[in-house]
């Protein structure tokens, strides 16, 4: 049995497409062209697209647009809504790597919506003459006004997203500081014994650091809130009528509820993607810190007998197929491969977005997925590391303490009250007797148990500065 066909026609000529088929001959083409990535388009990206053609629709009919054919134009605004809600976002299959700077994303978005309308109105699809692709979908619009829109518009949601999960996150590390207050540590510096802190400070390092991510994320959206919707080819608006410039970002608003405006200069916002980059540069910060955070908790629970063995994450598979008991870190090494891939995404970025020309970056099909597979990896990296590992961090306190008496970094503790001399004095009669420091020096007197206690406790060790220096004069 064969399958039924319809002809489409371009200015390249014929092609066949299965009679049923939402796309048309552009997307076709496309599919052929751009065997690339091998996946279709960022979903978001899809969604955010049917908005800014509901957007433009409801524009353009309220400038008149259809006025004569109400069902034409109840069927438009019911198919992009369709799109901007998930319902066709399996139809846009161009490969999210493409040439001609998303012009295959933006009419496989005008195929599908013109053909899913003619269905609304019980029509086959590829009846152009009744609902045109490029003639109606597309009326007063560009690819390269509508495309960055759409990216700003999903960018945005997507660090909505993003933001959320950072919080949680950061409120899982202060929920450790406080958990973890009273363990007494030996904190280090260049990986080597330097002075005491508690565990429940370095977590309160991480949540910071974390704090400071969220603050940068939250302000990315007024980055992305300046479109250039309306500009159509370079940013002049060359076949759009002045009102439907000036009022179509005004619908944006509306239907999005999110405080876009348009562009003082639309041809500077139609060729420059500078604002990428920021936005890029600031997911990759988030990125350091999962990194740096990521290797602290791989180190601090290395061993966990012959590493330093202070904190359990907790045990999510079997560690090797080989070495029986072995549990590998592996939520903050999945973790950390995400913040690595993000990091190279913002080479790609800067790179994609430096090699704009003249009037139009033709790279934004390679900056929407990098940017939108940054967003993603960095939402569910918070989430994984949050749930599967912060949640569940416990400290060893009797190997925290084991450290904490044999390490010369209890040694500073004392110079306060030994002064620096007889502080490196213990330390060392300490290591050739093979004695804890804490034995040295109340053996000779030096200070009593409660004494060394006391120096030695959580609040001496977290205090501001040490009491009794005096200030310089």
């Amino acid at each position: 049995m064969k399958h039924a066909f319809r002809i489409e026609r371009d200015s390249l000529g014929k092609l066949p497409i299965p009679a049923e088929a939402l796309h048309g001959i552009h997307t076709q083409r496309a599919l052929e062209n751009f065997p690339l990535a091998r996946r279709s388009v960022h979903p978001e990206l899809a969604h955010a697209y049917g908005d800014i053609k509901c957007v433009c629709a409801r524009t353009n009919r309220a400038l008149g647009a259809w006025a004569d054919d109400p069902a034409k134009a109840d069927a438009i605004d019911r198919a992009c809504r369709e799109l901007a809600n998930g319902d066709l976002g399996g139809f846009i299959i161009v490969d999210a790597l493409q040439g001609g700077a998303g012009t295959s994303t933006n009419m496989n978005v005008n195929e599908v919506l013109a053909n899913r309308a003619l269905e609304i109105l019980g029509l086959p699809p590829g009846r152009y003459d009744r609902i045109s692709p490029l003639e109606d979908l597309n009326l007063h619009q560009s690819t390269n006004d509508t495309y960055p829109t759409a990216l700003r518009l999903a960018a945005i949601r997507l660090l909505q997203g993003l933001e959320k999960q950072v919080v949680i996150l950061q409120e899982s590390f202060q929920a450790a500081e406080k958990k973890f207050a009273h363990t007494v540590k030996v904190g280090r510096t260049q990986l080597q014994d330097a002075v005491l802190t508690t565990l429940g400070r370095e977590m309160s390092a991480y949540a910071e650091a974390i704090n400071r991510d969220r603050w940068r994320i939250y302000k990315c959206e007024e980055r992305l809130r300046v479109v250039n919707l309306g500009g159509t080819a370079i940013g002049t608006g060359l076949a759009a009528p002045r009102q439907y410039i000036f009022q179509v970002v005004d619908q944006l608003r509306e239907l999005t509820g999110i405080g876009f405006a348009r562009a003082e200069n639309l041809v500077d916002a139609t060729q420059n993607a500078d604002v990428f980059v920021e936005v890029s540069g600031i997911l990759k910060a988030h990125a350091v810190s999962l990194l740096k955070i990521c290797g602290d908790l791989r180190l601090l629970s290395s061993g966990p007998v012959a590493g330093l063995g202070e904190i359990r994450l907790p045990a999510r598979q079997t560690g090797s197929s080989i070495m029986p008991g072995k549990m590998n870190p592996v939520i903050p090494e999945a973790v950390s491969q995400a913040a690595v891939r993000v990091i190279g995404h913002d080479a790609t970025i800067t790179q994609a977005c430096a090699a704009g020309s003249l009037e139009l970056n033709p790279f934004l099909p390679l900056v929407a997925d990098s940017l939108l597979d940054s967003l993603d990896l960095l939402t569910r990296a918070n989430e994984i590391l949050r749930r599967h590992c912060v949640d569940g961090l416990e400290a060893d306190e009797a190997r925290c303490r084991q450290h904490v008496e044999n390490s010369t970094a209890t040694a500073t503790a004392l110079v306060s009250a030994l002064g620096y001399e007889r502080a490196a004095e213990a330390a060392s009669l300490a290591a050739k007797t093979n004695t804890t420091l804490r034995e040295t020096v109340i053996a000779r007197g030096w200070l009593t148990g409660e004494q060394f206690a006391g120096l030695i406790s959580p609040e001496a060790v977290c205090r501001l500065g040490s009491p009794g220096q005096k200030e310089a004069a």
